[in-house]
């Protein structure tokens, strides 16, 4: 899979011989946060069209995503960070990702310059798989029935995206968020058709987790998470093995209460970390965050915390 950074990019490989775009593209367009079920299924029939007509599948994000350019930090949280979307698309097949930058002057591109400048001149996109609710261009003044009519006359073909329903309910993301926000991780896990996960790189923190005799390995979150409070986990490895432990997501009301991050004490783990990427699985609920009167009392209920997961470990 190849990712193609922004609108110049684009146009520089747009203009070269070899560009993988030379005979057109399948291509899709949405913030796929998740990269759910309903995604799959979009996904998969880009990719069989692309295949019909020979050309490569493609799918257009945003970054940042419309509604956090918009709404800044009242935007809802984020299922997936940008690294982890683009390695779910291409774990789904994609053959070219476009991630264009959402900004004031992206924002202004009218209905029919977004068709020509990006559909037609960057991606000579030779069909169109999009949802008949999406809008597009300043002030969302460009809709389906311009993508059809302009299609109409300029080549390429136009099909809404398949709908896709689990327990007779729409999949998207606001769907899989409030699952998560609800600690209903098991209906989470059949909309995204996997297991709800976080990935990062290791930071150093401040080592209070050592001195409280539970260390544990720290990933700074951009946004809020979906998910707050303590979890039984199992975290892939940057060797490929898994290790459970016990989870903390959200702010830290004991320690400062500013920042959004994940912390993770591995059960049975001496390595180091720091600076490599891990997967982090979140399993069970255990309790809502909760601001302590002092560490003591923190580090009572971290001993209590890691008694519940192993417990709940061993009975699963």
């Amino acid at each position: 899979m190849r990712l193609i950074r922004g609108l110049t990019n684009l146009r520089s490989l747009a203009e070269r011989p070899d560009s993988p775009l030379s005979q057109g593209c399948v291509a899709t367009i949405g913030n796929f946060d998740g990269v759910h079920v309903g995604h799959q299924t979009i996904i998969e029939q880009v990719k069989a069209k692309a295949a019909d007509l020979g050309v490569p599948s493609l799918v257009m994000i945003f970054e940042p995503q419309p509604r956090e350019f918009f709404q800044g930090s009242d935007a809802p949280p984020r299922l997936t960070g940008f690294r982890q979307k683009v390695e779910a698309l291409r774990d789904e097949g994609v053959d070219l990702v476009l991630c264009v930058r959402f900004d004031e002057h992206f924002r202004q591109y009218s209905g029919m310059g977004f068709i020509e400048d990006i559909l037609i001149d960057g991606l000579a996109v030779r069909h169109l798989v999009i949802g008949d609710d999406f809008r597009f261009g300043c002030d969302r003044a460009g809709d389906f029935a311009l993508l059809e009519q302009v299609g109409r006359e300029r080549g390429y073909g136009v099909e809404r995206t398949v709908t896709v329903e689990v327990d007779n309910e729409r999949v998207s993301s606001t769907r899989v968020r409030k699952c998560l926000q609800d600690n209903e991780l098991a209906t989470a896990e059949r909309l995204l058709g996997r297991p709800y996960a976080i990935s990062g790189r290791v930071v150093y923190g401040r080592q209070l987790g050592r001195q409280l005799n539970a260390p544990t390995a720290n990933i700074l979150l951009k946004r809020m998470p979906a998910l707050r409070g303590v979890y039984v986990v199992r975290t892939q490895l940057p060797d490929g093995t898994d290790c459970d432990g016990v989870a903390n997501i959200g702010l830290r009301p004991t320690v400062d209460g500013r920042r959004p991050s994940l912390e993770v004490h591995l059960f049975d783990f001496a390595g180091t970390l720091y600076g490599q990427r891990i997967r982090v699985e979140f399993r069970h609920p255990l309790r809502d965050e909760i601001k302590f009167d002092s560490v003591d009392a923190l580090k009572a209920q971290i001993d209590q915390d890691i008694d519940d997961a192993r417990a709940w470990i061993a009975a699963h």
